[in-house]
């Protein structure tokens, strides 16, 4: 079991906020495959200061998607502490505060993984948000800015402020911003910081990209749970087939083409009943990739997903690939 704040997750993984991908559709399919908590992808806390985009989004959590959480990035205490307020009013079950985003366009506006250089900046944002809501508050972040024995000191400082204003979970990337993706991501300083503060709870995070591995990691690290971000795109099955080597269970048989190609239109009928046709294809292609990973002929239908231009042509591909998908409905 795995406890954030007053939510108790019955095992110790759950679906990571995943910037442009973790909309409800794939918080649906997550959690019907067994997620037990999922997140919205990360959003701008200023968002919420304007009811019209505010009303406008498509995130609102419903009933299928289980508890779900908002991740909400900014600079601004009082304006991350508005957000945060004003999610929690339309249902979201926790918060997660970004100090991990090491996109340039975030770094540029002084938040994100940017804020892992300001120590008193990030501290005071914790503290306004943690006053602003009664439910579970995290924060996700990298292990330091960059490698500099500054930003190392940097991010201890600011691993123990969140601890001492009563975070419920701090969530760790073990690359620096700068270091993006590469190569892979340093667990031993996250289970270091468990070894710190051991009565904190502490997540794991980075190059999840299966079951055995997600197990592997909660099992040797020592730490109290992991979140599953790229490992989840096109491919909710990781959940099912994670929880079953959790709980000592065989790992299930990867599904069938059918089971495949039903989830794959399920998925992308959910994305077209908020988007144009043509923005809903082109918006789609990215998880095509994680769908293909597990079909024989993987690179042709990846091809012919990838060119697809319309509806259409999406249901003609999988009914070719899959075997399902008889007809698109109508634009």
């Amino acid at each position: 079991m795995l406890k954030l704040g007053n939510i108790a997750l019955d095992v110790p993984f759950y679906q990571a906020p995943l910037s442009g991908y973790t909309d409800r559709a794939m918080r649906v399919l997550a959690h019907r495959y067994g997620a037990p908590l999922t997140y919205t992808g990360v959003i701008l806390a200023k968002v919420a200061l304007h009811k019209k985009a505010f009303d406008r989004l498509f995130f609102q959590p419903t009933v299928d998607e289980g508890p779900v959480g908002a991740q909400i990035l900014g600079s601004d205490p009082d304006t991350m502490a508005a957000a945060a307020a004003a999610f929690t009013n339309v249902g979201f079950d926790l918060i997660d505060l970004n100090f991990a985003c090491p996109a340039p366009k975030v770094l540029r506006r002084y938040s994100g993984g940017y804020l892992l250089k300001e120590t008193e900046t990030a501290i005071k944002i914790i503290q306004s948000v943690r006053k602003s809501v009664s439910c579970p508050v995290t924060i996700k972040l990298r292990a330091g800015f960059d490698k500099s024995p500054e930003s190392i000191d940097k991010f201890w400082q600011i691993c123990q402020g969140a601890i001492s204003e009563g975070i419920d979970a701090l969530v760790i990337h073990g690359r620096s911003v700068k270091e993006l993706y590469r190569d892979k991501g340093d667990w031993d300083i996250i289970s270091e910081v468990k070894r710190r503060f051991p009565q904190a709870t502490i997540i794991g995070s980075g190059d999840l990209m299966d079951a055995e591995t997600i197990v592997n990691r909660i099992k040797t690290c020592g730490l109290d749970g992991v979140i599953v971000a790229r490992g989840a795109i096109g491919n909710p099955w990781i959940f099912n087939e994670t929880r079953a080597l959790w709980e000592g269970r065989p790992k299930p048989e990867r599904p069938s083409l059918t089971e495949q190609g039903e989830v794959y239109l399920e998925h992308y009928e959910m994305i077209a009943e908020t988007r144009p046709m043509l923005k809903s294809v082109r918006y789609f292609r990215k998880f095509s990739v994680g769908y293909c990973k597990n079909h024989p002929q993987r690179k042709m239908i990846q091809a012919d997903l990838i060119a697809a231009k319309s509806r259409d042509d999406i249901y003609s591909a999988v009914k070719k690939w899959f075997g399902v998908g008889n007809n698109a409905k109508s634009d």
